[in-house]
């Protein structure tokens, strides 16, 4: 999908946003003027009151040099960056398979077209990779969306970083859309490296180095898989300096059959996505390159299977990780924070974090408490958590604070080691965090958001969100880290 701004239409369907109770602007007057009143015709006939969504379609006569128009609501004063994204992804679904390839978007106030214009890329987005015998009439036609506006370089230079980032999102979509055959530690970290492309750094780690470096819980969860683990190292030097870098870390589970403690049949093919966390960190890294983000970031990314093999960890096993601490594995299902809990200590050992935002799709008590409208949230630090709320409110990536606390911490006692890696029934995704924290050195800014509700999505989603994966993470983690680090 390609997506220009412009000063003048020229496209087979013109689209007119109408706003709410309002008449149309002075630009469509003058197009309804040479086509005989039709638009205003279509107004007064059809039940259209210019709300979100509503759209009148017709065919134009001859003479006009659009072959169809398009009313669509423009919503009324109130409308924020969601409505003007749902606007654009309303826009294309009603024309993405019309049979023409040009699209004009006319009547947006200034400063609002470049919302429009993501609204309409994150809709057209699609994973077709692996369709065989999908026909011609079944694709999407429209390959040019165009928005028609005064100023056309301010538009331009609006949307360019909404769209740096909703490249990342694509990333993120494919990854976690990918099946688990095509998609392993290997194939993944392959993947990573082809980001060198765009100007990142990247270093891939193996088992070997991993178990110098003494990373026994990581490479624990991944021991039963005949794919090897992979520790990927993204970095961002968007500074002419050596200033400490941002961090992110994610989980990357590239299938997670739940291991000894076996999760039920019925929907484990769904675990194709709980690599979620570390296609979110993988996707912002890109989009911090595409944007020339001035800002020091490296992502971390720890890539396994977690696979029910006779060399697999047992419940009951005790892992000593990188930290030195130990843990009793009490279920080998609650393996994403074995993967994190080495990884963190990896990121602060080696590159003195000014804060650290760890992302995985590590509970499902996180889906009980916030369905999948929002991700968990904890963090140490109420200025970090409060910087990630902002983020997420701006680009409609939302989180909520979860509390943390030392009373959630006694959940997690051993009989024989430092912790168990479980804390029982109540409070999963707190508890889940509380373990996190004992890996977090004192002073260490770190926020933890758990994505196991908003990673893919199973009920009604919002037009932007077409695919089963979300691509949740870069829209937020890029908005987050321009907010508050670039320079």
């Amino acid at each position: 999908m390609k997506i220009a701004f412009t000063d003048s239409p020229d496209s087979e369907i013109l689209t007119i946003l109408v706003e709410k109770g309002s008449n149309l602007n002075p630009a469509a007057q003058e197009l309804d003027a040479s086509i005989g009143g039709l638009l205003t015709e279509a107004l007064a006939s059809a039940r259209f009151e210019g709300n979100v969504g509503e759209q009148i379609s017709m065919v134009l006569p001859k003479s006009a040099a659009a072959n169809r128009a398009i009313l669509a609501g423009y919503g009324g004063p109130d409308r924020d960056a969601r409505a003007l994204e749902k606007i654009g992804a309303h826009i294309y679904k009603a024309s993405s398979m019309s049979g023409f390839e040009n699209l004009d978007i006319m009547g947006a106030d200034a400063g609002d077209a470049a919302r429009i214009a993501l609204g309409v890329m994150l809709a057209a987005y699609r994973f077709d990779e692996y369709r065989t015998t999908l026909k011609a009439d079944k694709k999407p036609s429209l390959k040019h969306v165009s928005m028609v506006v005064s100023d056309v370089a301010t538009e331009q230079a609006a949307f360019a970083p909404l769209a740096a980032a909703a490249d990342g999102t694509y990333l993120a979509r494919d990854l976690v859309n990918m099946p688990p055959n095509d998609l392993h530690p290997e194939s993944y970290a392959d993947k990573i490296l082809e980001l060198t492309a765009h100007g990142l750094e990247v270093e891939i780690l193996g088992e070997a180095e991993m178990a110098k470096l003494g990373m026994n819980a990581l490479l624990g969860v991944g021991q039963g898989s005949v794919r090897e683990s992979k520790l990927g190292i993204i970095k961002w030097n968007g500074l002419d300096n050596d200033a400490d870098p941002v961090a992110l870390v994610g989980k990357g589970v590239c299938f997670d059959t739940g291991g000894i403690s076996l999760k039920p049949g019925a929907g484990m093919e769904a675990m194709r996505g709980d690599m979620g966390g570390s296609a979110a960190v993988v996707g912002t890294m890109l989009a911090l390159a595409n944007r020339k983000a001035k800002v020091n970031v490296v992502g971390l990314v720890g890539l396994v299977e977690n696979m029910p093999d006779g060399n697999a960890i047992r419940p009951g096993d005790i892992l000593t990780t990188a930290s030195g601490q130990t843990i009793e594995v009490q279920n080998t299902d609650a393996e994403g924070r074995l993967v994190l809990c080495d990884v963190l200590w990896y990121t602060q050992q080696n590159f003195n974090p000014v804060a650290i935002v760890d992302l995985a799709t590590l509970t499902g008590a996180t889906v009980i408490g916030l369905g999948y409208h929002h991700a968990g949230l904890f963090s140490n630090d109420d200025q970090l958590a409060a910087a990630l709320f902002e983020a997420g409110q701006d680009e409609g990536e939302r989180v909520w604070r979860m509390p943390l606390g030392p009373e959630y911490d006694r959940q997690l006692k051993s009989e024989f080691a430092d912790m168990r890696n479980i804390g029982g029934r109540s409070a999963g995704s707190i508890t889940a965090a509380q373990f996190l924290q004992r890996f977090i050195d004192d002073g260490v800014k770190w926020a933890h958001i758990d994505i196991a509700g908003t990673a893919w999505v199973e009920v009604e989603k919002s037009p932007i969100d077409p695919s089963w994966a979300s691509g949740f993470g870069p829209r937020l983690l890029d908005r987050w880290i321009a907010n508050n680090y670039e320079s």
